[in-house]
């Protein structure tokens, strides 16, 4: 298990712009938000993903989400999640994210489950609304450099031994990651793949 360490930093005035892409509830895009102000108790329908970034090793890199996040701080889950902005096409999103986050490139991207969609609720009553498709990655290399303010500590885990934790309910995970991880086919590397249409009309070329 790694702390994570200095990276690129998501603060400042472009974090504090990001928008995010709402929609109806056929996915097509009505609007955008702030990202900063989106999220609340009656949190609007919007566009984002959650990615699993695999090594050539095949183990899954797993994450801690910062404690000081607004939504889930200090959870265990998933690689990473985003959103991504107004007309930005959604891999390149995920390869953004990726880079900005977790300071890794991304040379393989590919839709593995284009219509997740979940909503949960923190015990405060804040609210995740998402249309959330999920992408499996692969990264050339271990070496991550996480921005703290998104990443408290992440492990490499192999995929059989993280999906058969999550399923039994011995490994605590974000809401979000257990529906995905059950969604999941047994070998996501090898058998991810849909196709464009598989995601919300928001989310397609």
């Amino acid at each position: 298990m790694s702390a994570a360490g200095a990276g690129p930093s998501a603060g400042g005035p472009a974090a504090a712009q990001e928008q995010v892409v709402l929609l109806d509830e056929l996915g097509h895009s009505i609007g955008v938000a702030a990202k900063r102000s989106v999220h609340h108790q009656d949190t609007p329908l919007h566009l984002a993903f959650s990615c699993y970034v695999f090594n050539p090793d095949g183990a899954l890199l797993v994450t801690q989400r910062a404690v000081g996040k607004p939504t889930w701080p200090g959870v265990w889950t998933n690689s990473f999640c985003g959103h991504p902005g107004p007309g930005e096409p959604i891999t390149e999103a995920v390869r953004r994210r990726g880079e900005q986050e977790l300071g890794i490139s991304l040379p393989d991207v590919r839709i593995a489950l284009g219509a997740f969609r979940y909503r949960a609720v923190m015990t405060d009553g804040v609210v995740e609304n998402e249309m959330c498709p999920v992408f499996v990655a692969t990264t050339p290399s271990t070496d991550v450099r996480p921005d703290p303010e998104e990443v408290e500590a992440y492990e490499w885990v192999p995929w059989p031994e993280f999906r058969a934790s999550v399923l039994d309910g011995s490994r605590p995970v974000s809401p979000w990651c257990v529906e995905q991880v059950q969604a999941l086919p047994d070998d996501p590397v090898r058998e991810a793949g849909q196709r464009f249409d598989a995601l919300p009309p928001a989310a397609r070329p």
